[in-house]
């Protein structure tokens, strides 16, 4: 236990630290806190500017030689006063974020008051050590485990471990997975159908909506009731899937009967 408690002024020694800096970083965060609600809207970032320095003063006093054992106790009390702080903010001020560590929009929730109450408890642990915590020796190993803790209460720092893995998660196991195609959708085919010069040569001769389609190696075809010289025909578009040009897009008008090409345009105007 003697081990145990000499290293965890390390670990908060280094969180309060990183408290300090993200509140010295954004003092605008204490507008979003309930700061304003508790001491008033003119003292709310004096406030939280001092609570910074108090976190920043405690945190080196807890990662250099100790000179008192009151630094420990210092941040039992620190914790102590978090975990009242975020339980008030909760229940008076629910929409108020938490501005434990800077920047975050997010209000407050258990997981920030589990957070405190985590730094109270190794607080209070660290308050029975009997030597420095560069003495711990393999007790250092644990705060690996304590420190993930710390990181998977810190809303703040979801964006690089918890996002990251519900991603993967998705890609995995993807609620549309099996259901995704390589080949366009008929809309976006018929949409570079009636962009495309081919459908301008041929527009006057048509009489149907697409009356047809398939797909064949690297083309899509579309079929369209058409009348040319008075006889019934079909104007057949053939489509490119791997490439988007309008340009690309080829016409022709066969004899419904014979199934003689009747119209076919070799050079494509691209204006009009």
């Amino acid at each position: 236990m003697g081990t145990l408690a000499a290293a965890q002024p390390l670990l908060i020694g280094l969180l309060l630290l990183w408290s300090s800096y993200g509140k010295f970083r954004d003092l605008e965060q204490a507008d979003r806190t309930a700061l304003p609600r508790l001491v008033g809207d003119s003292r709310a970032r004096p406030a939280y500017r001092a609570v910074a320095a108090i976190e920043a003063v405690i945190g080196l006093a807890l990662l250099a030689p100790p000179a008192w054992a009151i630094e420990a106790v210092a941040a039992a009390a620190l914790g102590l006063g978090f975990t009242g702080f975020l339980i008030y903010s909760k229940v008076v001020v629910p929409e108020a974020s938490c501005g434990c560590a800077g920047k975050s929009a997010r209000p407050v929730g258990y997981r920030a008051i589990a957070r405190a109450l985590l730094l109270l408890a190794t607080a209070v642990v660290a308050t029975t050590a009997t030597a420095g915590w560069w003495s711990a020796g393999p007790a250092l190993a644990v705060l690996v485990v304590e420190a993930a803790a710390f990181v998977m209460l810190s809303a703040e720092l979801d964006r690089y471990w918890l996002l990251p893995i519900r991603r993967f998660r998705i890609r995995l196991s993807h609620p549309y997975a099996g259901t995704a195609s390589g080949i366009a959708p008929l809309a976006a085919t018929q949409r570079r159908v009636l962009l495309s010069p081919a459908y301008r040569a041929v527009d006057g001769l048509l009489r149907s909506d697409i009356h047809d389609y398939w797909d064949d190696d690297d083309w899509r075809y579309l079929s369209y009731v058409a009348r040319y010289d008075g006889r019934r025909a079909t104007a057949v578009f053939a489509v490119p899937h791997q490439d988007s040009a309008p340009e690309s897009v080829r016409v022709a008008v066969v004899d419904e009967t014979s199934g003689l090409t009747l119209y076919r345009p070799t050079v494509l105007a691209t204006a009009g």
